[in-house]
């Protein structure tokens, strides 16, 4: 069974900045695609970014140029450093894992607060 730990999240003053982690346990981490995603209250769950097992990135237009996906194979481990953070980036944060763009398995979401 494949399990997703996320940490990270907190509250942070609007210009900030967060690292969020997930570790993954349960399967070979290096095959698997991640992305990151939110969902703040009353919205739908929305794609913030992903990296491919080969490594290759994407991003929604609203964080590109500030928030930075990443990954350690050694390590399990896929982050998200989130910087210049504004307050329509509050949120609860998810971490998923899967293939070909479709995610199997998901955190429980950590919660992201940033004050105006």
């Amino acid at each position: 069974q494949v399990q997703l730990v996320e940490s990270g999240g907190g509250l942070v003053q609007a210009g900030g900045s967060l690292r969020l982690s997930c570790v993954v346990s349960g399967r070979t981490f290096s095959n698997y695609d991640m992305g990151w995603f939110r969902q703040a209250p009353g919205k739908e769950r929305d794609l913030v970014a992903a990296i491919s097992s080969g490594g290759s990135t994407n991003y929604a237009d609203s964080v590109k140029g500030r928030f930075t996906i990443s990954r350690d194979n050694a390590k399990n481990t896929v982050y998200l450093q989130m910087n210049s953070l504004k307050p329509e980036d509050t949120a609860v944060y998810y971490c998923a894992a899967g293939s070909a763009r479709i995610y199997n398995y998901w955190g429980q979401g950590t919660q992201v607060t940033v004050s105006s």
